[in-house]
This record gives C-alpha cells, sequence and structure tokens, in this order.
C-alpha cells in the first residue's frame, strides 16, 4: 500500500495470519472462476443464439413454400428445424450439464476454500491493490 494510504475497506480486508501468498493463490482462484463465468456466458450466448436460429427458420420455411419452393421448405423442416446441436441434445441441455457438472462444483469448491483460508472475504487481492494505487485526497480514490 501506499504509505500512509487508507487499508481496504474491513469487509476486504485480509483476516489476521493470511499471508501475501495465500491472498495471491484465493486471487488466482478467483480469477479462474471469473473466466468460467465468462465461458457460461458465452454457453448462454450460444444457446439463445441457437434457439433464435431454430426459430428464425420458421420464415424461411414459410417463404420457401409462398416462393413455390415446397421440396426445399420440406427439407428445412426434417433436416434443420428442432434438430439435435450434439446427439441428444438441444442447447439447454448443455447449459444444464455444464452448470451441475462443472460450474456449480467449481463455485462451491472456490467459496469453500475462500471461508477456509479468509473468512469468506472476496477480492483480497483487489482491494489491496486498489488500496496501493489510490491517490490519498483525490475524491474519486475513495476507499468506500
Amino acid at each position: 500500500m501506499n504509505p500512509g494510504s487508507p487499508p481496504p475497506d474491513p469487509r476486504h480486508r485480509r483476516p489476521e495470519g493470511v499471508t501475501d501468498t495465500t491472498v495471491e493463490a484465493l486471487g488466482a482462484l478467483s480469477k479462474a472462476l471469473e473466466t468460467a463465468e465468462r465461458a457460461r456466458g458465452a454457453l448462454y450466448d450460444f444457446h439463445q443464439l441457437t434457439g433464435s436460429a431454430d426459430l428464425a427458420l420458421d420464415d424461411a420455411v414459410r417463404l420457401l413454400r409462398a416462393a413455390g419452393h415446397g421440396r426445399r421448405a420440406d427439407q428445412v423442416e426434417r433436416e434443420i428445424l428442432g434438430r439435435n446441436v450434439i446427439p441428444g441434445h438441444w442447447t439447454f441441455q448443455i447449459v444444464e450439464e455444464y452448470n451441475s457438472t462443472y460450474y456449480d462444483v467449481f463455485r462451491a469448491i472456490e467459496r469453500a476454500i475462500r471461508q477456509e483460508l479468509a473468512e469468506g472475504r472476496d477480492h483480497l487481492h483487489e482491494a489491496e491493490m486498489k488500496a496501493a494505487r489510490r491517490t490519498e485526497g483525490h475524491p474519486d480514490h475513495t476507499a468506500e
């Protein structure tokens, strides 16, 4: 921290006895979880975009029929509309499996480790970085 700079707010102060290496390890674990959060968001994007594409096929089928291309409209209905994106699965099932198999477990373990090693306090590394980079007396650099 900057000399004379106030410490992080109480909610983000490291508990007594927590070492620099532990704070660094918890920061790395938190960063990994945040990356998994982003992957999960991308998975939800995939889910919603694929669903939107499938619903847009209704218009394509209708327009193909209106244009006199019934055989091709039938092909789209039969071969693409409502199709599994991987064998046996729609995108919602992929999201559910990701959540239950990976994300929920990751989140629970990260929380348990943070609880055990730092009294459940989150973002200790970032809070200490904020305190160290704060400009004393500047209104936009306040502790809280």
